[in-house]
Order: C-alpha cells, then sequence, then structure tokens
C-alpha cells in the first residue's frame, strides 16, 4: 500500500458522501467511533492503522449512511411526530434510520453492501438481548433489523440469526401488517412517521405509554398548556443537546483511536468549532450507530429548578483554557508535587490493580470428559482402575466492561494542596485503571466569574426579576475524555494548578452533565466519584433566591441517579460532611487520605458481592 493511499480512500469516501447527499458542501472529518452530522461539518469514525477490505466498506457503509440520511431526512417532520417517552423515541430513531438506508440499499447495489457491512461489523461486536431478557436496547435493536428485512430485504446479520429467530414471531404477532405497510411508503417521511407511531403504540403493553396517546387514541400534545410546557422543556433540551455536542466536539480533536486515524484525514479534516449547533444526529441519532437517546439522561424541572440563561455557560477541554507553553509548566509543577505523593498513592493503586485483575482470572472446569488431563485425580489409576480419567478445561470469569467518571470540585476553597492531591490522585487512577482496561474520565467543575459574571449582568439589566434562579456562568472542564489515552491528557491535568481558575461550585448542574456523559456510554458497568469539599456555593445565585437553592437542587439530583439510575455514584468529601447528601460516601478530615480512600472505595464498588439491583428505568 502506497504511503497516500489511505488519504486518497479518505477524500473518495468523502467526496461519494457529499454526491450521495445532494452535493452538500461540508467538511468531512474522521474521528472516534460514531457519525454526528454538523450544520458546516460532519464526522465519520476514524479508519483504523490496519486496513483491509472489510474495513473499508464499514467506512463507506459510514458514508453511505450520513448521505442517505441527508438527501432523504427531514429534521422538521421528524422532530414534530417523534413521541417524547424515551423507549418510544429510541424505536422511533431506528426506524426512521432503517427507512433512509433503504431508499439508498433499494436503488444502488453498492450501496447495499456497503451498508450491509457495516452492520455485520457492527453486530459482530455486540450482541442482542432475547425478548425476555428486559433490555430496551435489544427491542430497539430488534425493529431496527425487522424494519430493513421489510423494506429492503436483507436479512439480518448472521451473527444475529438465532436471536432474531426470537425476536421475529414477538413482533410480528404484536404488528401484525405494519411492517409490511411500511414497506409501501418508505419514500414519505410522514407516512412511515405515523406508521412508526402505530408499530410504538402496537409494542406498548411491553414498553409502557410509550405511544404518548391518550385512551381516544388522540396525541397528548394536544393540550395547550402542554404544548407551553413542552416548548419550554424544548428549548432547555435544545441547549442541553448544544452543551453535549460541545463537548464530543472538544474530545474529538485528534484524540480517538489514539489519535493515530485522525491525522489521516489529510484535506477533509478540520478542528470541530466548539461552538456550533449540531443537527440532524446527536450521539444517540448517528446513522448505524447506537439507536436512540439514552432514557436516563435527567432533563430539569422548571418548577424545580431555574437558569436564568445559560448563554455563557461553556464545556471545554482543559488544553483550551491555556496556552500549551503555561500547560508544561504547570504539569511540571504537579510532577515535583507527584514525588513526595507517587508512593503513598502507588502502593494503593497496586492493590487495586490486583483486585482488578482477580476479578479477571480464569477458572477451571473439573470433572470432564475432554480437555486437559487432570493432574490431581491421577491417583484413581491406582485406586480405581476402571474409572474413567478426569479433565478439566480453562474458562475465562466474565468481567464487567466498566467507565469510572472522576467529578472534582474546582471551587476556590479547594485551593492549594486539596486541589493539588486530588489532580495526583485523578492521575494514578486513571493510569492504574487503563492498565486494567477500565475506562476513566476526568471531570472538573466551577464558574468563570465570581459574582455572577455576565449573567448577572443581563439579569440586572433586566430589571433584577425576582427569584431568576440560577445566576452565574457555568465552566464545566475536560481534562480527559473516556476514550483518550491518559498519556495524551496527562499535561491537562496540571490546569488545576493555574491561578484563576478556581472559583464557585454548582454541584447539581455539574452531576447532571457528568452523568449524563457516563449514561450515553455502551459499557455494562458505570460508576461516578465525586470529590468536593462543601455545599455548593454561589454567592450571585444564593443572593437573588432562596439559602437553600442550590443545596435543594442538589439532593433531587442525587436522589434521582441514586434512585433511578444505571450509575454507581459515591462521593467523597473533604473536611465536609458528604453524608447527608449521599447514600454512599466518606469524609475526611485530612486531605493526606483522600488517595487510600478514592483507591479503596471504589475497589468496594468492583466487588461483584456489592454490586447493586437490576436497573430500573427513569419515570419523569
Amino acid at each position: 500500500m502506497s504511503q497516500n493511499e489511505p488519504s486518497d480512500f479518505l477524500k473518495a469516501n468523502a467526496a461519494a458522501l457529499r454526491a450521495l447527499a445532494g452535493g452538500v458542501d461540508r467538511q468531512v472529518r474522521y474521528a472516534g467511533q460514531d457519525t454526528h452530522i454538523g450544520k458546516t461539518e460532519i464526522r465519520l469514525p476514524a479508519l483504523p492503522r490496519e486496513t483491509g477490505q472489510k474495513m473499508r466498506s464499514d467506512s463507506r457503509g459510514a458514508a453511505d449512511s450520513a448521505g442517505l440520511w441527508l438527501a432523504h431526512h427531514n429534521d422538521q417532520t421528524h422532530q414534530s411526530l417523534c413521541p417524547s417517552a424515551p423507549a418510544a423515541k429510541a424505536i422511533f430513531d431506528a426506524a426512521e434510520t432503517a427507512r433512509v438506508e433503504a431508499i439508498g440499499a433499494n436503488q444502488m447495489a453498492g450501496v447495499a453492501q456497503n451498508l450491509s457491512a457495516r452492520l455485520n461489523k457492527k453486530y459482530s461486536t455486540s450482541t442482542i438481548g432475547a425478548p425476555d431478557s428486559g433490555d430496551d436496547n435489544a427491542v430497539v435493536d430488534a425493529v431496527r433489523l425487522m424494519v430493513r428485512e421489510a423494506l429492503t430485504g436483507e436479512a439480518p446479520p448472521a451473527s444475529t440469526g438465532m436471536v432474531m429467530d426470537l425476536w421475529r414471531p414477538w413482533i410480528n404477532s404484536r404488528a401484525g401488517n405494519l411492517l409490511q405497510e411500511m414497506r409501501s411508503c418508505e419514500e414519505n417521511q410522514s407516512d412511515f412517521a405515523e406508521l412508526s407511531r402505530r408499530l410504538i403504540g402496537a409494542l406498548q403493553s411491553d414498553l409502557g405509554d410509550a405511544a404518548d396517546q391518550n385512551d381516544d387514541g388522540s396525541d397528548a400534545e394536544d393540550d395547550p398548556n402542554d404544548n407551553a410546557s413542552k416548548e419550554d422543556g424544548s428549548a432547555d433540551d435544545a441547549q442541553s443537546a448544544t452543551g453535549e455536542d460541545d463537548s464530543e466536539g472538544d474530545e474529538s480533536k485528534g484524540v480517538e483511536q489514539d489519535g493515530e486515524a485522525a491525522g489521516m484525514a489529510s484535506d477533509d479534516s478540520a478542528d470541530i468549532d466548539a461552538d456550533s449547533d449540531m443537527e440532524g444526529m446527536t450521539d444517540g441519532e448517528s446513522p448505524g450507530g447506537e439507536p436512540g437517546q439514552n432514557p436516563y439522561q435527567i432533563e430539569p424541572s422548571p418548577e424545580v429548578y431555574r437558569i436564568f440563561t445559560d448563554q455563557y455557560d461553556e464545556v471545554i477541554d482543559a488544553a483550551d483554557l491555556c496556552d500549551a507553553e503555561e500547560l508544561e509548566r504547570l504539569r511540571n509543577m504537579l510532577d515535583r508535587h507527584m514525588e513526595n505523593l507517587n508512593q503513598m498513592i502507588g502502593k494503593l493503586a497496586n492493590r487495586l490493580q490486583r483486585k482488578l485483575m482477580a476479578f479477571q482470572n480464569r477458572s477451571w472446569e473439573f470433572d470432564l470428559e475432554e480437555g486437559l488431563l487432570d493432574a490431581g485425580k491421577l491417583h484413581r489409576v491406582v485406586t480405581q482402575p476402571f474409572s474413567a480419567l478426569s479433565y478439566k478445561q480453562e474458562q475465562d470469569t466474565k468481567f464487567k466492561d466498566t467507565i469510572v467518571t472522576l467529578l472534582l470540585d474546582n471551587s476556590g476553597s479547594m485551593r492549594g494542596r486539596p486541589i493539588t492531591i486530588a489532580a495526583v490522585t485523578a492521575d494514578i487512577m486513571a493510569r492504574t485503571l487503563e492498565r486494567c482496561g477500565v475506562k476513566v474520565e476526568i471531570l472538573g467543575f466551577t464558574t468563570k466569574a465570581w459574582k455572577g459574571g455576565q449573567s448577572r449582568e443581563n439579569w440586572q439589566g433586566a430589571g433584577k426579576p425576582a427569584m431568576p434562579g440560577r445566576l452565574n456562568d457555568l465552566r464545566h472542564i475536560i481534562y480527559k475524555s473516556a476514550d483518550q489515552p491518559m498519556r495524551r491528557a496527562r499535561k491537562s491535568l496540571g490546569l488545576m494548578l493555574r491561578e484563576g481558575i478556581l472559583k464557585e461550585n454548582i454541584d447539581g448542574e455539574a452531576l447532571v452533565w457528568a452523568h449524563d456523559r457516563l449514561v450515553s456510554r455502551a459499557e455494562d458497568r458505570r460508576i461516578m466519584m465525586v470529590i468536593s469539599d462543601g455545599a455548593p456555593v454561589d454567592d450571585s445565585t444564593l443572593s437573588s433566591n432562596s439559602g437553600n437553592y442550590l443545596e435543594k437542587h442538589l439532593r433531587q439530583t442525587i436522589a434521582m441517579i441514586e434512585n433511578k439510575s444505571p450509575v454507581q455514584l459515591l462521593a467523597i468529601g473533604i473536611g465536609h460532611d458528604v453524608t447527608r447528601y449521599y447514600k454512599r460516601a466518606v469524609t475526611i478530615t485530612d486531605v493526606d487520605q483522600l488517595g487510600g480512600t478514592v483507591i479503596g472505595e471504589l475497589a468496594d464498588l468492583f466487588d461483584e458481592d456489592k454490586s447493586p439491583g437490576p436497573i430500573r428505568r427513569f419515570k419523569r
């Protein structure tokens, strides 16, 4: 393969996408593992370093899927007909993805082959649960493959054959002729969407009130009062979605896939503008990717907690808050502190690593008729000469795929030794867990200004209305994203030592932000550890609202996560009793105890005997 061949392929792939989309003029960038479509840019999964024909077909499939989405999908129509219930929305999105891909597959044989290759790759590494598994994602996957089969005649991937034989009668017995009716209107998005809603309604008994309908069959949104509240909620959701996309955009700057494939994007690669709004497909609506919005995301209720304006909030990479030279200086400063703390925390980290590796150890199955000869039973040759020989086989112990989020309080009261210890602990924890195959995300939360910033200025200009809600500019910092290797993020941790970064803390919204990032992940076990030295404090907000305004929101957010989310939440308070907020919490009086406490509590969470019960669904 010539040196320019990967770059030539990526350029040709991007050109094919634009042509399939009808000649759209958007930059195409290759990074990460998902597809994202923005107003000015399209991001496709990065091409691995070792690229065979199958990998190229998969990349072509991602490009074809994105092009078909742009050509045949109207977002306004989709949003106007999309149900609001999370489980229903996920199925609705999956059916729409199947529709736009079927249009291209039915018209062009090459596109059909590329899309099939992409699906085959996806389901070669992931499985679909059976109908009785209670897995909402399994329902979404099964419906998508059934709709695709009805529209194109293409059978599901071979790797899903057995489980789809179970899903087919389950869905057909409820859907009746709906799948065939979808075939007749695949090019009419409105008619197809109505049939999708009817399909969701047919599955309603197993999904709950999925189709958002009243007893008379009319949409629940017909109530004008409900419309007003939903419009307000949609505005909040749009802002939330923008912030999420911004963070993803920040994370994708040459760091996903170890940053190796992103460099091959050549002229079709451009850094994502962190301030640009994303349209079309977000993280949960990527064509050919993971379908549907995660049902565990937290949506703030205006009746409980208000935000005067989030216009000036930011989610930003740590590296974007100071120049590279200063970041290097700060990292060197942190390394000097680590010389004294490394040995103390390093020993504890080694204990954690041994514990994790123990969970991944293999076990043996004995008394088998074939396998390796069991030397421990050879005495039977003498004592029981007519008995058959005993054999054994080694088998892997299932170890849950895990992600850990460390959410660090970056308030002014953490200045000095507390924030230094927190940074060192995060550094060592990330490296330790990375060696064990556990992904780690390190996040920080503070505000952009003291005493309210631009949000307070706007409030004053508006005549100082009473009870304005949160009245400061948030700054949520990504020190290390989950898919970023630690070697690329290590310099970012030095930012915590920069003068002026640590200001005020609004814990409730930080938990919502970190939680929603975490539940969008596909790992089996998701852990969030909050390290804070006090209750939420923001002088601007508290001086203009009730004195317990932020604390009340924090308690409600924690209750939502602890009672209804799959995320395992624990907190460590530094010199402050956080047990009055969190069910699982530890308070330390000496900051030197932080490293050992973090590692000890995390080790306990990996103990299978202490795992929580079955996951429960959010009911808003």
